[in-house]
């Protein structure tokens, strides 16, 4: 087990491999330290399998979150509180088809206000969310193993990989 997952520099992206469980717990914990964690959007792309309700549940975890944490697949989104007042709200766009429900549902206002959004399946509402902060990609590869490519899409997302360039 390693503390930190092994990182690949590449000019535009970072790619981590994680070995394991213990690996993905380990980078969500080093994302939780980070003030700019706060009021960031993340996007978490992969197939079914890939871990990302696995990535936002030790996210959410290591902020102190307790209860539950399962993927908002029927419901879409899943809001949380930190015991230090962070607002969370966890998205999973999975079964999302109807644009109206963007607004019905009130999405516009939960992105526009403060506190940290985590969406899985982001593609399938593309058209109606802002640029992601940091986006995940994640490949299954043999095994536990998980390849994750990391992109910033704004000054945030690029603060919040300079933990994981150092």
């Amino acid at each position: 087990m390693s503390s930190h997952p092994p990182i690949v520099k590449t000019p535009q992206a970072l790619v981590l491999t994680w070995h394991s469980e213990d690996d993905t717990a380990a980078f969500a914990a080093r994302l939780a330290r980070l003030p700019a964690l706060r009021n960031a959007f993340i996007a978490l792309h992969g197939e079914l399998g890939a871990g990302k309700t696995s990535f936002v549940r030790h996210l959410l975890r290591t902020l102190g979150v307790a209860g539950p944490i399962k993927s908002p697949t029927y419901a879409v989104l899943e809001p949380h509180e930190a015991p230090d007042g962070l607002r969370i709200a966890h998205f999973d766009f999975y079964r999302f088809g109807d644009p109206r429900e963007w607004e019905d549902a009130g999405f516009r206002d939960v992105f526009a206000a403060p506190g940290l959004k985590l969406a899985e399946w982001p593609e399938h509402a593309a058209p109606l969310l802002p640029v992601a902060d940091l986006a995940l990609h994640l490949s299954v590869e043999p095994g536990e193993q998980r390849t994750v490519h990391l992109n910033a899409g704004t000054r945030v997302g690029e603060q919040l990989l300079q933990e994981f360039r150092a």
